[in-house]
């Protein structure tokens, strides 16, 4: 019987480490993907600073387009969900079509599809978008390194370089 973690939290008596033949050395070995290098799955860190260079371009876009005003919690809310916005749009559409965002892209990291398409596409690009705005299913990864973001949209995160 399936317990209702799955790969996630795996316990005593679920097989895994008992079989040379089914034990995973590296992050990715399951899909085919090397163990490090160009195509090897993305580091956490890289991921993260990645995110965190996304949200500041996304924050300096919308600088250049609204006052920042400390002071005035209307003009800062207001502010603050135009830079949402902006991250959302940046976090979407580059993904969609290049794989990458500008943020992956100064890291080395960009997203790949599982089953070889050459292009995430728009759906893909924005459920990640949507869960990395909730930031739990993206932190929470997988032996693969992969997080719930990734295993929803049937991607996963490699290096570029």
């Amino acid at each position: 019987m399936a317990r209702w973690t799955g790969e996630w939290l795996p316990g005593p008596g679920d097989g895994i480490g008992t079989d040379p033949e089914r034990e995973q050395r590296w992050r990715g070995q399951g899909f085919g993907l090397p163990e490090n290098g160009v195509g090897s799955v993305g580091s956490g860190g890289a991921r993260l600073v990645g995110f965190l260079l996304d949200l500041a371009i996304a924050g300096l876009v919308t600088s250049l387009f609204m006052p920042i005003e400390l002071q005035n919690p209307a003009v800062m809310q207001s502010y603050n969900l135009w830079a949402g916005l902006v991250w959302a749009v940046l976090s979407a559409v580059p993904v969609s079509f290049f794989g990458f965002t500008p943020g992956m892209a100064a890291v080395g990291v960009r997203v790949a599809r599982l089953d070889g398409a050459s292009m995430v596409g728009i759906w893909r690009a924005v459920v990640r978008a949507v869960l990395s705005f909730l930031i739990l299913p993206a932190a929470i990864r997988n032996i693969d390194g992969r997080s719930w973001a990734d295993r929803v949209t049937g991607t996963v995160v490699i290096r570029m370089r």
